[in-house]
């Protein structure tokens, strides 16, 4: 007998991507929704999957994902964005972990859409913590990128979820431009020194440990793509902190 788990996600005009994400959950003993004021299909497509559907207004990244968690009648949170959806054989992993738990808290490997293709096998994903116990802590409050943090042990478990990405370099630079605005604070707050060196070194370091490091030049241009824009992500926030400061 695995413990109980509550499959979570927050929506907002996700019809597009939700179907396969809620079909992913599907293994989990309740999936709650929590929307935020969508006028497409994507209510309907959650009531299709019996999912216990709750509404309020976007609140933020953070919080509103902790709102989420809190409506979740289950300790155990499978925490998915409506654009991602687990792989494989996730379900049969997850559950059979859920038999005697050995932390509170999994980090699962996440697998990015590369503007036109699913990376090739050989690219190293990155590992997020997904799968925890609510009771052991929650959303931390960093802006835009916020992440769910436990107090306990943590580890990795062999699942693999894919998101969505941008599906083209337009969407890829206004989603850049709008989340470096947004940390301009937070990155201004945990201030570093040397943050000029920071500026003209770090965007080159960000393209290599995507190219090379995690082998994105598997990916042909697409790869490229992606690790170039990652450096710009990369160059932005630094810049616009410069650039806030000198105002």
């Amino acid at each position: 007998m695995h413990a109980p788990l509550s499959g979570v996600v927050t929506t907002f005009n996700n019809a597009a991507t939700l179907e396969r994400c809620l079909d992913s959950l599907a293994f989990c003993d309740e999936i709650v929704v929590l929307d935020s004021g969508s006028d497409d299909a994507t209510l309907e497509i959650a009531r299709a999957h019996a999912a216990r559907i709750h509404a309020q207004p976007f609140a933020g990244y953070g919080p509103q994902k902790q709102a989420a968690i809190d409506l979740a009648g289950h300790d155990w949170i499978l925490l998915l964005d409506a654009d991602e959806f687990v792989e494989g054989d996730a379900a049969r992993a997850i559950l059979r972990e859920l038999e005697a738990p050995r932390a509170d808290g999994y980090r699962l490997e996440r697998q990015e859409w590369l503007f036109w293709r699913w990376p090739h096998r050989g690219t190293r994903g990155n590992r997020q913590l997904r799968l925890f116990r609510k009771s052991m802590g929650g959303m931390n409050s960093v802006p835009v990128h916020a992440a769910p943090e436990v107090r306990g042990r943590v580890i990795d478990l062999q699942v693999v979820f894919r998101h969505y990405g941008e599906p083209d370099l337009a969407t890829r630079v206004e989603k850049i431009n709008r989340y470096s605005s947004g940390l301009v604070e937070h990155v201004r707050d945990k201030r570093k020194p040397f943050m000029g060196l920071r500026l003209l070194v770090y965007p080159n370091v960000a393209f290599l440990k995507l190219y090379v490091g995690k082998r994105y030049f598997l990916n042909g241009w697409a790869g490229f793509f992606a690790a170039r824009t990652q450096a710009f992500y990369a160059f932005l926030k630094y810049a616009k902190v410069m650039e806030a400061e000198q105002r």
